[in-house]
Formats: structure tokens, sequence, C-alpha cells
């Protein structure tokens, strides 16, 4: 697992992580919207996103960090100095502590939610984006979790291929596949998981 990777400015990553002893990250419906409540609060000013996927027990992240990273040097109180990388990794720190800490106080648990440290690997070529992509949206049938992922209500593909308004960065993704057309088209095939080994790898049950 890659959990110290610098999350640079204007490089792509896949982020990961899921429940500590594969216990679930989300216990009911609303756990996924909080979760991703807290994500465009936290995460949306650092990183564009492309595409995600959140599943019971984990999930799974594409993002890009900003060129500009907002006000960085005002929110690091340990430096004077502007550190993108730490700031970021801060940011999406604060992120799962706030997701963690809300499902211990509402459940009445205690100890990690997670099983570690959140996991990113920098994606460097524009094909295996399109493969990664295919990946993530495919991950919930992969798992067992629905017999058609197309129909799965907590990933990014169903917005992707829609026209409703989004904060995700949908143009940018449809172009990497040609279009909507063959972004639907190419999910319908088949994905060479080994082609994208280590983007992912070690993948969760």
């Amino acid at each position: 697992m890659q959990t110290s990777v610098p999350l640079e400015p204007g490089r792509y990553y896949h982020i990961y992580n899921r429940g500590n002893n594969r216990e679930n990250l989300f216990l009911e419906e609303r756990n996924y919207r909080y979760f991703m409540q807290l994500y465009r609060k936290h995460i949306f000013p650092v990183c564009d996103t492309f595409a995600y996927c959140l599943m019971p027990n984990h999930f799974h992240l594409l993002v890009r960090v900003r060129d500009q990273v907002p006000e960085t040097c005002e929110v690091l109180e340990t430096s004077q100095v502007c550190v993108p990388a730490k700031f970021v990794a801060q940011r999406f720190s604060n992120f799962f502590n706030s997701y963690a800490k809300a499902i211990n106080t509402t459940y009445h648990r205690t100890g990690s939610l997670f099983q570690k440290r959140f996991c990113r690997i920098e994606v460097d070529s524009e094909p295996y984006f399109v493969r990664l992509i295919h990946y993530i949206h495919f991950n919930p049938q992969k798992h067992g979790f629905v017999k058609a992922f197309r129909l799965y209500p907590y990933s990014s593909y169903q917005t992707l291929v829609s026209e409703k308004p989004t904060n995700l960065r949908r143009a940018e993704t449809l172009d990497w596949f040609q279009g909507r057309k063959n972004f639907m088209q190419m999910h319908d095939m088949l994905c060479d998981e080994a082609i994208i080994r280590h983007l992912v790898e070690e993948d969760f049950d």
C-alpha cells in the first residue's frame, strides 16, 4: 500500500481505503450522503474529481490535485511555508477523521473506522485513466453488491452519463473515452485488471 506518496498539484491519484477489520464504513443510506457532503466540503476545494464508488466496506476515488490550492499558508498552523502536498493530504485526513467521528458518535462505537491511513497511487498515463474509471464503476458488481453496476446508486457512473449539473469533471472524463456513447460502450467491455494492477495493488473484499 502506498500511503506516503505526496499529493502534488496537477497530478492524478487513485485514492482508496476500507473499513477496519473489513467492517462496513456505510451502515445505512444516509451515511453515503453524509460522506459525500463532507467530501464536497473538504476535498472539492483542492481536488478535481473524475470518478468515485462507495461500497459498504470500501471506496475508490480518482482525483486530480488542483494547480492552485487556496489559502494554503493561512490554514497550515505548524509552518510559515506553503506546502501544497502536505496541505492537500491534511484536507483528506480531516475529511476522513470527520466522517469517522460522526459514525462513532452516531452508532456508539469506539476505535478506528478505517483500516489505515488512506492509500494513494499516482495515475501517470491517460490509458490508465480509462481503465481505472471502468474498474472503479464495475467494482460493486465485481464484489457482488449488485448484479449490474449501472444500477448501483453510490458511484459516479449515473452522473457521468446524465445531463444533470455536477461538480464532477464530466466533460473531461467523457473526452478520455471520446464521448458519452463510447464511455457507455467501453463500460460493457471486460476490464483487463492486469494492466492496472499497479494502480489497485490490493483489491478489497
